[in-house]
């Protein structure tokens, strides 16, 4: 089992001057809010938190946060990223309440691939993340897609997976049942087209 910490100090020194002079010293600017308490602003050493979301699972993890000392468990609610380095900027983290639903943002894994590409189809992964309402005890790692028994022109929409016990997806709760996978024929080449003109 993965272990999810990480260490915080507390910071009192706000704004984009503060910020910037934050990751110029290797740190990086969070706030921590919820959980009925105040936000938290604080800082977090730039090499640990690249190190920690190396694993996708730390996205939809409770994660122990150790802020000078004291120990809550959050979740990532917003991550910013270097537009083109890719490296983090700034988090966003939600204090996790035992007993007290979250909501957060879970990858999703696509299985059985093979088979629809090998009717000749192809794959269109149209959703690599949903919205899932749940417990702490019962957030998932990741939902897992079968698209094994697609055929061409078949489309997964988020009710035709089955959520984990005790989890809900938010867009479904809303009425709206997205598209997360669709196989289509392939598109026909621009030469092949032209051959078959002359």
């Amino acid at each position: 089992m993965t272990d999810f910490t990480l260490n915080a100090q507390a910071r009192t020194d706000l704004g984009k001057g503060a910020s910037r002079r934050l990751r110029h010293a290797a740190n990086i600017p969070a706030v921590v809010y919820g959980g009925n308490k105040p936000a938290e602003s604080v800082t977090i050493l730039a090499k640990e938190i690249a190190k920690l979301f190396e694993n996708e699972a730390a996205y939809s993890h409770v994660i122990e946060l150790n802020v000078d000392g004291a120990k809550q468990n959050v979740i990532v609610k917003a991550m910013q990223r270097h537009p083109s380095k890719q490296f983090i900027m700034h988090a966003d983290f939600v204090r996790v309440v035992a007993g007290q639903k979250l909501t957060a943002i879970v990858p999703v894994h696509f299985v059985g691939e093979e088979a629809p590409v090998k009717k000749g189809g192809e794959i269109s992964h149209v959703l690599n993340e949903i919205e899932v309402t749940c417990l702490p005890k019962d957030l998932p790692e990741f939902i897992e897609v079968d698209l094994s028994a697609l055929e061409i022109g078949a489309i997964v929409h988020l009710s035709d997976i089955k959520a984990p016990k005790g989890v809900e997806f938010v867009a479904l709760a809303h009425g709206d049942d997205k598209a997360v996978a669709n196989v289509h024929a392939p598109r026909v080449a621009p030469e092949a087209e032209e051959g078959a003109a002359e």
